[in-house]
């Protein structure tokens, strides 16, 4: 299953893709795409729906963030073997945790604001997991249990507020709209292997990232489970992954950073694909 959020920021509604591209509305089956609904109970329900049945949305609605309320945003750093190597980083023993802040999830095709005081504002293709069963202390074997499914993210960093201004890396990571989610969340069982992924990531139309999950250094399964032994994750949380090569900071001989009117795609296979426009910050 695909599952959208779509219409208002703020006021979006559930949706379902069906077989054919289009969304039908889920409001009469569930209230949002949110913890409940992406629960086991919850993605049951939906499956049991006729989505032949439901309304066709019209037109070409706004699509809002793929997951709603999620409470805990954790990303893993220097997850690919190949981008360690650009950026002349050794390979983590152990995966890198670091936060993004709630607050900068937006949709897959909003704008990505440049922060005050930005310096070096660069981009990262993310596979993202999201979480569907309670997370604490997984068995390995049980780890892919707790995870409901995929989604795109653009893991939108700040390199000279996370590289320059001391402390960790998460000012670098949470600004407002640092966190583009979407299209959509694509369920478990469609993925047959979280690890054979193509992805990609263009800015202006130029290829700057052109990678796979197959590089990742700690797996989807991996991941998970470690997370688990540190703190507790609950359905809707997300844990985005790591990039492979092509940032703007590992350019060479001069890195790389967006500005003003940039315009920024990326997609995954079998998840979808993201647009932005990239906007000066205004109050």
């Amino acid at each position: 299953m695909k599952l959208v959020r779509y219409g208002p920021a703020g006021r979006e509604k559930p949706g379902i893709v069906d077989s054919e591209g289009k969304i039908r509305d889920l409001s009469r089956v569930v209230k949002d795409i949110d913890a409940e609904t992406l629960s086991p109970k919850g993605l049951a329900r939906i499956k049991k729906a006729n989505v032949n049945r439901l309304k066709v949305v019209p037109g070409k609605p706004r699509l809002g963030p793929c997951v709603a309320h999620t409470r805990h945003f954790i990303a893993i750093g220097l997850n690919y073997s190949d981008h360690a190597k650009e950026t002349g980083s050794e390979i983590p023993k152990e995966p890198i945790i670091f936060q993004k802040a709630p607050t900068c999830i937006v949709g897959p095709n909003d704008n990505v604001i440049i922060p005050k005081g930005s310096l070096k504002l660069d981009w990262e293709v993310e596979l993202c997991i999201v979480i569907g069963s309670r997370a604490r202390y997984l068995e390995k074997e049980k780890a892919m249990s707790a995870v409901a499914g995929y989604c795109v993210c653009n893991d939108v960093s700040e390199r000279h507020f996370q590289l320059e201004r001391g402390g960790q890396w998460t000012k670098g990571k949470g600004s407002e709209t640092f966190g583009p989610i979407g299209p959509w969340m694509v369920t478990r069982d469609e993925i047959k292997d979280p690890q054979k992924l193509d992805m990609w990531l263009d800015v202006n139309g130029k290829r700057m990232q052109n990678g796979s999950t197959r590089t990742m250094i700690f797996d989807v399964a991996h991941i998970v489970w470690y997370c688990s032994q540190f703190f507790i994750m609950e359905p809707g949380d997300l844990i985005t992954t790591g990039t492979p090569p092509g940032v703007g900071l590992g350019m060479k001989p001069t890195p790389q950073f967006l500005k003003a009117g940039d315009k920024i795609a990326l997609g995954i296979k079998g998840l979808g694909e993201q647009r932005q426009t990239v906007v000066p910050f205004k109050k």
